[in-house]
Order: C-alpha cells, then structure tokens, then sequence
C-alpha cells in the first residue's frame, strides 16, 4: 500500500470521526434543549398552602401553573346549599375536569373545602364571589354555585375545573399531585 493511500485512509477515518463527535454533540444539545427549565418545572410544581389562615365564606387565592387557585372554606349553609341542583347545567359533574376523588355533590374531598381553578371555561375571565351561593363571571354571565357547578343558561360549557389535591395531617393543603401520587 502506497504512502497516499495510508495518508488518505488516516485522514478519511480522522474526518469521520471528527463528524460523529461533531453530531453527537449537536444532538446531545438539541435533546437537552427540548427538557423543561428549571423555571418551568417549578411552575408547574405541586402548591403548599397553610389552611391555619383560611377564613369561612373568605376566598383565598394562590397561583399553581400561572392559574389562580381558589380556597374556600364553605359554612355549613354553603354546603346545604349545594343540594339544590334543579337549575345546575351538570349537577353531577359527569362533563367535567375534576378527580375522581371529587365527583360527588361537594366536589371536594372534605365537604367544608372546596379548591378549583378560579378561570370560567366559557372564555377564561376569572369569576368572583357575587351572591351568597355562588360566583359571577362578569365578562359574560356565568354562574356556578358553591361547588363550581356551571348553572343552566350560561354562557359557561362546563363547571369550573377542579386541581388535583390533597390534605396533609398538619393542616396543609397540597395542590397539583394526588395523595398517592406524593406519596411515590
């Protein structure tokens, strides 16, 4: 074998395998640029709020996933209240965004605490604590009742969607992951 022909193959391989190194490091990057930031995984990590501060009949507010979160803790009058469903659009909330834990006529795991996303799923304007029973969505005129349920007639297509939660023993409420889901 003649000496080009050495010199040749030497700088075929050393050029091959400056590519794949070059390739493997623009693909490495690329693959790395399509994960989450450090900022988007905290936005969309799970939400600790204290209940100790949590008024009857006062909405608190938090943000999870850049949406405001609502915390209500209902009087027992709220929660009576909630029986009434012969105006409601989905009483049973069978059209709805909610955990399975939540389908019930509370929708909530503690019948006192209600927790939803306060954004109307008519055209996502924030609803607000207009009447005893319920809240208002000004932009358009839905009413939901004290358990996000849409009420026949609005412009709403379906109750207020409900986050996945649970209660800690100390009095936290978590918002985002599911009890057995926090617990993995």
């Amino acid at each position: 074998m003649s000496a080009d022909k050495k010199r040749r193959q030497a700088l075929t391989l050393a050029s091959l395998s400056g590519g794949a190194v070059a390739v493997a490091g623009v693909a490495g990057a690329f693959g790395m640029s399509l994960a989450p930031s450090r900022r988007t995984k905290g936005e969309g990590a799970p939400v600790e709020v204290s209940l100790a501060q949590v008024e009857p009949s006062k909405l608190r507010i938090v943000s999870w996933r850049r949406k405001p979160v609502w915390i209500l803790k209902r009087t027992q009058e709220q929660i009576d209240s909630l029986q009434e469903t012969a105006d409601l659009a989905d009483p049973d909330s069978e059209s709805s965004e909610q955990p399975d834990y939540c389908r019930n006529a509370t929708r909530s795991i503690k019948p006192e605490m209600f927790v939803a996303i306060g954004i109307c799923t008519h055209l996502g304007c924030s609803p607000a604590a207009a009447f005893p029973q319920g809240f208002l969505c000004a932009c358009h005129g839905s009413y939901f009742d004290m358990a996000g349920r849409v009420f026949a007639g609005s412009p709403a297509p379906t109750n207020l969607p409900i986050p996945e939660h649970y209660f800690t023993e100390h009095g936290t409420l978590v918002i985002g992951v599911a009890a057995e889901e926090a617990s993995v």
